[in-house]
């Protein structure tokens, strides 16, 4: 007696490198491409036994239904689709004004869409584009769910990762080491004499980035003979101006003659400086402060903070000139690293020679 739950099509494998088809499918599960169309209407017609195996078998191989209007007459869509961990974070915005940028005059449109810092956010909108059919598709950070990147692998469209540099990288990847970022910051900082460091980051691993920047501070400053670093972890990513406020009072709580605290990001380190003031104390003469990132409001607050310029809106714009080489070469796969840059700069938050004070 034949067993259902074996697949009736033994040459299909999970991962397999062809672009899969809804026949395809069905003939792997056993079932008519029609059953397969309404196991994915959620038709009643389908029992409930054949529809799990249905998408036990989507699942497996990586099938993304295909949405697309002209997707029996033509395979362009039109749209390259993004995804950011986030929609009102400058730098994230920056990246989308370089990747649009880019796109102008090639007759492509940009698709966003919004994570919340998510990989499992991150599966559900893949899935969703990948319904629609993108030309390619732009990823911010290496850390996926299984599924999504056997969804990414099935589509064979171009992908590139950007601002970080994955171990096991997809396609293309645009980015930099956050560790190696961090390093040289604090690196910066002890060579102007700082000896004691403290650190202000998210209590989750949902943001990866600021996962290596902590790590980077904690490596670079125990290779200093410094360490261990004073490391405070405050509210889920990303952290806020309000929360960096509050961290920075348990850290001096807790190591009171620490003497310059970096930060995630620019906005918690902002929200640092403002509760020091609110306290009376003086940046950076009692407490120095740096952050992360170089936003607008580093370069604009008193004092102006110290922090990590890593070009947000070059990262997008050579994430979709990498993506658009892919697309006029008609190579969709390939393992090109693009390195961007990273530089400190140094500002009155962290200055004890002559700068004004909070």
């Amino acid at each position: 007696m034949k067993n259902e739950d074996e697949p009736k099509d033994k040459r299909l494998k999970p991962g397999d490198a062809q672009k899969l088809t809804m026949a395809e499918v069905a003939k792997y599960v056993g079932v008519s491409a029609m059953t397969v169309s309404r196991a994915f209407r959620q038709d009643a017609s389908v029992s409930e036994e054949t529809r799990k195996r249905i998408m036990e078998a989507v699942d497996a191989l990586g099938y993304v239904l295909d949405l697309s209007a002209g997707s029996l007459s033509s395979r362009r869509s039109g749209f390259i689709a993004a995804l950011v961990p986030s929609i009102n974070n400058s730098n994230f915005s920056d990246t989308a004004r370089g990747m649009t940028d880019a796109l102008e005059k090639t007759g492509l449109q940009l698709l966003l869409g919004y994570t919340d810092y998510s990989t499992e956010k991150e599966e559900e909108l893949i899935e969703a584009m990948l319904r629609r059919r993108p030309e390619g598709i732009i990823l911010t950070g290496g850390s996926h769910t299984p599924r999504a990147r056997r969804m990414l692998a099935q589509a064979d469209i171009p992908v590139v990762e950007t601002w970080e540099l994955p171990e096991d990288p997809i396609n293309q990847v645009v980015g930099f080491s956050n560790s190696e970022a961090m390093a040289l910051l604090v690196r910066t900082l002890a060579s102007q004499g700082y000896r004691k460091f403290g650190y202000i980051g998210g209590t989750t691993a949902r943001d990866t980035r600021g996962s290596q920047r902590r790590s980077g501070f904690q490596r670079t400053v125990e290779e200093l003979g410094l360490g261990p670093g004073r490391m405070i972890s405050f509210g889920v990513p990303p952290i806020t101006m309000e929360q960096g406020g509050q961290a920075i009072v348990s850290l001096l709580e807790r190591w009171p003659d620490t003497e310059v605290v970096l930060c995630v990001s620019d906005l918690s380190a902002f929200g640092a400086i403002m509760e020091c003031t609110r306290r009376g104390m003086k940046v950076p003469r009692d407490i120095a402060i740096a952050g992360f990132g170089d936003y607008e409001i580093s370069s604009i607050c008193h004092p102006r903070i110290t922090t990590i310029n890593v070009d947000c809106y070059g990262i997008g714009r050579q994430a979709a000139a990498r993506l658009l080489d892919a697309l006029h070469t008609g190579e969709a796969t390939g393992d090109e690293i693009t390195l961007t840059g990273y530089k400190v700069v140094l500002r009155e938050s962290t200055d004890r020679n002559g700068a004004p004070t909070a």
